[in-house]
């Protein structure tokens, strides 16, 4: 228990069905925060309604279980200004595919690698639906055609190793325009325009076309820089990956580099051995792995560390956390967009979730791939 924090009240959630690995099986939750607290409902939506805070930052964690005291896990931090409160902190019912991102506010960044364009800094992001998975190749491969045959075009046609693996060979335009087609395809707004009133949906076009996003339509879109990276953390507090500050071969798809043996390699990677994943390192030149091989994360998303790097909607630049600290969505203009997460082809020290990638838009890599988020 987190010293810094006066008091603590804990209130039992039973929860069924979950669609998420935190809780995927729990069946309670607490508040822990600068004064006591107590919840008085989790209503069928999964808004959680509780009352006595004072100002300040609250933590709501997870268990599994209350045996030994319970193993309370980090879900979201609030910061609170009101005594009565309700939140939205699970999904019983979200859309296919798709996992609740609960609103709340989370360090972006951290000094734990010495990135220098990581400095930690406080976001608040609102609550989003993503993609469980990166976008497999089936599944490009379905809104392709359906997008071509609507008139758009794409600079790539997509490359996967399997049906299940990532799509790869993407570049952000063609991510872009797929997001659109998406979203026509599922009876939604679509999220990207050619003019800033919102007017021509971006179909057509890549290097040196402008693309502004509509945030406030309901279509599928990339994730914003901030969003990703709160998504990412899954709810932990000061972790370097998404599941806790080492990585070894049965958590994620990456390039094993461990010191030691090698003077060269990471403390925190556990390899055990050096070079591809062996589990995928099949002979092919693109040693991708199928889309949620791997355990999922706090919030119920796989990849979000190795296997492929994935696309963001922002423009590279410093600082981030712009325009405001407040769902902020990047520097105005740049010359790359950002790509995080590592990838298979990469070491270790790509993989964190504070590790900051950035690309050409124009560029389609065999190791660059994208998930789709979903506003509320």
């Amino acid at each position: 228990m987190k010293s810094k924090f006066k008091t603590l009240f804990i209130a039992l959630a039973f929860l069924t069905g979950l669609n998420q690995a935190i809780p995927q099986t729990a069946q309670f939750f607490r508040i822990v925060g600068p004064a006591p607290t107590t919840i008085s409902a989790l209503q069928r939506d999964g808004t959680l309604v509780w009352t006595g805070a004072a100002p300040g930052t609250y933590e709501v964690q997870a268990a599994t279980s209350l045996v030994g005291g319970g193993n309370w896990v980090d879900y979201v931090q609030l910061p609170i200004t009101n005594n009565a409160n309700t939140n939205l902190i699970v999904s019983f019912n979200p859309p296919p595919g798709l996992a609740l991102i609960p609103a709340g506010s989370f360090t972006m960044g951290d000094s734990l690698s010495g990135d220098g364009d990581a400095i930690p800094t406080n976001i608040y992001v609102s609550g989003i639906y993503l993609d469980t998975n990166l976008v497999s190749y089936s599944q490009w491969q379905g809104v392709y055609t359906y997008a071509t045959n609507l008139g758009y075009s794409f600079l790539n046609a997509g490359v996967g190793n399997a049906a299940n693996h990532p799509v790869v060979e993407v570049d952000w335009f063609d991510c872009v325009k797929w997001s659109n087609a998406r979203s026509q395809q599922a009876g939604l707004t679509p999220v990207y325009y050619t003019d800033s009133a919102y007017t021509q949906v971006f179909t057509n076009g890549d290097y040196g076309t402008p693309v502004f996003a509509n945030f406030a339509t309901n279509g599928y879109r990339l994730p914003t820089e901030a969003e990703w990276e709160k998504a990412a953390r899954g709810g932990l507090i000061g972790q370097r990956f998404p599941w806790g500050d080492t990585i070894s071969e049965s958590q994620a798809n990456y390039y094993a580099n461990p010191n030691p043996p090698n003077l060269g390699g990471f403390t925190y990677d556990l390899g055990p051995y050096t070079g591809f994943n062996t589990n995928f390192d099949t002979g092919l030149d693109i040693y991708t792995s199928p889309v949620g091989y791997f355990a999922p994360n706090g919030y119920g998303l796989c990849d979000m560390a190795g296997n492929v790097f994935e696309w963001c909607w922002d423009w590279y630049g410093m600082p981030y956390g712009q325009p405001t600290n407040l769902n902020p969505t990047g520097v105005a203009s740049g010359s790359d967009r950002v790509q995080r997460g590592g990838s298979w082809a990469n070491v270790a020290a790509y993989s964190p979730c504070s590790f900051r990638s950035f690309y050409d838009p124009l560029s389609g890599e065999d190791d660059v791939g994208f998930r789709c988020a979903l506003g509320l």
